[in-house]
Order: C-alpha cells, then structure tokens, then sequence
C-alpha cells in the first residue's frame, strides 16, 4: 500500500483589504464636485424661453435642473439595457 502525502495548501496570502468605494462612486463624487462648483461660479439670473414659457430662474438652477434631466436619461438608458440583458439570457436558457 503506497501512502501519498495530503496535497498542500497554497501558501496563504495576507487578506486584501478592499477599498469602501468603488470606482464608480468615486468618479461619481468628483463629478458632483465638478458640478457644484460650476453651479457656485454662475449664480446670476438669466431669463429663460421654452416654446410659450418665458422665465427668468438662476443659472444654478438650470445647471442642475439639465444635470438632474441627463442623470435620469442616463438611468433609463441603463435599465433597459439591463431588461434586453435579461430577456437575451431567458431566451438561451430555453433554447
């Protein structure tokens, strides 16, 4: 009867600590950075013409108004690229 040694164990490695943000997040604070301050340097007032609607609102509040608008664009263009994902990953279990 041949007797073989227990296989070994890789040599373990000290535990990699993991960063609390993300890339994602952290991109995402600088460029709420960005946008404050750029709302901060254009506080005048500016006066606004959409079809029959005249106004005159702070150019901070457009600024963030147009950001706000981009970021839901953005996330509706995200989630239904995530649906198709899905749908396309049902359509293959099935096949």
């Amino acid at each position: 009867m041949s007797t073989q040694p227990p296989p070994q164990q890789p040599p373990s490695q000290p535990p990699v600590e993991k960063s609390p943000f993300s890339a994602g997040t952290i991109v995402s604070l600088v460029g709420a950075a960005v946008l404050l301050i750029f709302m901060l340097q254009n506080r005048q007032d500016v006066r606004v013409h959409f079809l029959f609607w005249h106004a005159t609102l702070p150019l901070w509040f457009i600024i963030l108004g147009s950001a706000l608008f981009g970021a839901i664009i953005w996330l509706g263009f995200g989630v239904l690229r995530r649906h198709r994902r899905r749908k396309a990953r049902r359509r293959a279990r099935r096949d």
